[in-house]
């Protein structure tokens, strides 16, 4: 078990932020994590930056631009999280693209988050198929949560396929368009939340893809166990600097 499966134990609806590593400024990466987990945040996804996040609307993507042009790589990342869990204790979650991965070595990437203390990877570009045939056995024996993408184009016969390969969470995409935050949900994904739900799925699903406030916050984890904010966070951090992490995070719950 490790930091993830017992944060989704807790009885409450966990609040999971996303940032790009090296943003605003290269070295704020450790600022950002220990900021937000003094503010009470459950969970944080460190996005590794890549020059073709196709996944990502323009603020993620403005934000990844600037931490490349910072400087940020996945050794500069590696280094600068080394010592993170002398401070921070709440789940730490990688989320990035395969190619940097496959190109620092998939398993010399999963042991170095396995040495530092990070918790899970989210590369939405692997395959299910993929990770189960060539990767899942890394995962394991570095104790890490690979999560998967579930968006309301998936069928429920791959749901069940992801359910089946997932060990913590499942990362629910509240549309099918790039990220972004967005003043709120239509009938169309008020159904695809009743949908999952109903699924009876064994692991929790965590929503993502336009949370941005309390409101956005609460509908999105009304039958799911928690939520993800990531563009509406980046638009903060680009607008009021590290000082504004607080009032933000109070602003949500």
């Amino acid at each position: 078990m490790n930091r993830i499966h017992k944060k989704l134990q807790e009885d409450k609806k966990l609040l999971s932020i996303y940032f790009t590593a090296g943003y605003p400024e290269l070295n704020d990466t450790v600022t950002v994590i220990e900021k937000l987990q003094e503010n009470g945040v459950d969970m944080i996804e460190i996005g590794l930056p890549f020059s073709d996040p196709l996944a990502d609307g323009p603020t993620i993507q403005a934000s990844s631009t600037e931490a490349l042009h910072n400087g940020m790589t996945t050794d500069v990342l590696f280094n600068q999280i080394k010592d993170i869990r002398k401070t921070v204790d709440i789940p730490l979650i990688v989320m990035g693209y395969f190619n940097p991965m496959f190109q620092y070595g998939v398993e010399k990437f999963c042991a170095k988050c396995a040495e530092i203390g990070i918790d899970g990877i989210i590369m939405p570009d692997l395959p299910l198929a993929e990770y189960q045939e060539e990767y899942k056995a890394i995962f394991k024996k570095y104790n890490l949560s690979n999560i998967f993408l579930i968006t309301p184009q998936t069928s429920d016969e791959r749901i069940r396929q992801i359910d089946e390969a997932s060990d913590a969470f499942i990362y629910m995409v509240s549309s099918a368009s790039t990220t972004g935050a967005k003043s709120g949900f239509g009938n169309e994904q008020e159904d695809y939340f009743e949908r999952i739900a109903s699924m009876n799925l064994k692991n929790p699903q965590i929503v993502g893809f336009g949370i941005s406030n309390s409101d956005t916050f609460t509908a999105a984890t009304a039958k799911s166990k928690g939520a993800i904010i990531g563009s509406a966070f980046i638009k903060t951090l680009t607008e009021k600097g590290i000082d504004g992490i607080s009032h933000f995070i109070r602003s949500i719950r």
